[in-house]
């Protein structure tokens, strides 16, 4: 009977193992990568159990998924007023402001925490999140740019897995955990162009914000379709593919592909390419992060068809686009020049997006702000935060 006991209890374990649900938090859950997030949760009830969401500025949309998901913690880091205006400060099991997010982190006890936060606000997050024992789906590049040695090295401290979600470097992820690490000659990165691939020099000191904001292909966030306009955001992930992916900057190479079907390629020692290939919809490689490390199963989307398809790729113009020649530069130097790369980027696109520059002055000023000595190295967070926090005051000043 004992054992006959112990077996049953031994199968109703097993079972109860296989129904358990992977606990996912949402860093910036009411953006662009949080909308898709909450779409692949919705499709995957009886996978996906959401245990906090926060957000910085859309009250009211968090207010909404609050309700939805009435079990969730909820974090508001954004201003008090804010916050108190949508009565978050009234309501328990709220956490507020920058500290709050942080403590609502440590508390959520995520399997897995998605951090679309948009620039160096998620670097902070992503470590919070894996000292917390979650492993981490990063879709804010700018935690790998400024710190991706600090973030990989807290990673192998929890052995926790750092799971990219950009489209470009979930590609090569994917890729590499098919095809092997060995044998890999280089990454090639595709790139859409944004919307001024076809303009001239002349047409772009006056392109307009607007102008900026007809992304092609993508539907995403201001800054980083800012980003995408001026190849910054391409800047910035070649970098990031350089610590993901341990590669350096010859390694890496940018192809220009308008249609944004090919997510990126790699080239193998015996000159074999093998690329992924699927619609641009960023719930796949959210969908596949957070069901890492199963293969995961399709999203029951619409199948990329090859009747009607045609591809094209082009060099990346470095002469109209000098935000990647940049960001070579900034990855080659070392030291705190990515730190500071990324930092005038923001601010530089912060100044066009309100109208204090052209959009050709975020490049001016970003090789502005590089042309300085950021040789000196950053490896922990108060070093890496004091880089960032100089290169914005640097880039203010001129």
């Amino acid at each position: 009977m004992a054992n006959g006991g112990s077996y049953k209890k031994f199968l109703f374990d097993i079972l109860a193992l296989n129904m358990t649900k992977k606990r996912v938090a949402v860093l910036g859950a009411t953006g662009s990568i949080g909308k898709n997030t909450l779409d692949v949760i919705r499709s995957g009830k009886d996978t996906f159990e959401p245990v906090l969401f926060s957000a910085n500025s859309n009250a009211a949309l968090l207010n909404a998924i609050a309700a939805e998901f009435p079990r969730a913690k909820i974090a508001f880091s954004g201003p008090r007023k804010t916050a108190e205006a949508a009565g978050f400060d009234k309501r328990n099991g709220v956490y507020l402001g920058r500290d709050g997010l942080l403590a609502a982190i440590a508390d959520a006890g995520a399997d897995i925490t998605l951090n679309g936060i948009s620039g160096a606000a998620g670097l902070e997050p992503s470590l919070a999140a894996l000292n917390s024992g979650s492993a981490l789906a990063l879709a804010n590049k700018e935690s790998m740019v400024m710190a991706g040695a600090l973030v990989l090295k807290t990673a192998a401290r929890h052995s926790l897995p750092v799971i990219p979600v950009d489209s470009e470097h979930s590609a090569i992820f994917n890729l590499l955990r098919r095809q092997g690490r060995e044998g890999l000659k280089e990454a090639l990165l595709t790139a859409s162009g944004g919307p001024f691939r076809t303009w001239s020099k002349e047409q772009l000191k006056n392109a307009t914000l607007k102008d900026a904001l007809a992304h092609p292909t993508w539907k995403m966030g201001a800054k980083i379709t800012i980003d995408s306009a001026s190849l910054a955001n391409k800047g910035l992930e070649v970098i990031e593919a350089a610590r993901l992916f341990d590669l350096n900057a010859d390694n890496i190479k940018v192809v220009i592909h308008p249609q944004s079907i090919v997510h990126s390629m790699i080239r193998m020692n015996d000159g074999v390419v093998y690329a992924q290939l699927s619609r641009p919809d960023m719930r796949l490689p959210i969908h596949e992060a957070l069901r890492y490390p199963e293969i995961a199963p399709s999203l029951g989307k619409e199948e990329l068809g090859f009747e009607d398809l045609c591809l094209s790729f082009e060099k990346p113009d470095l002469d109209r686009f000098p935000m990647l020649s940049l960001a070579y530069e900034a990855l080659r130097a070392g030291g705190c020049y990515p730190i500071a790369y990324n930092a005038a980027n923001e601010y530089a696109a912060d100044a066009f997006f309100n109208g204090k520059i052209p959009f050709t002055g975020i490049s001016d000023l970003c090789a502005r702000v590089l042309s300085m000595d950021w040789s000196g190295e950053a490896d922990d967070l108060p070093s890496i935060l004091e880089a960032d926090r100089r290169a914005r005051a640097a880039a203010a000043e001129l």
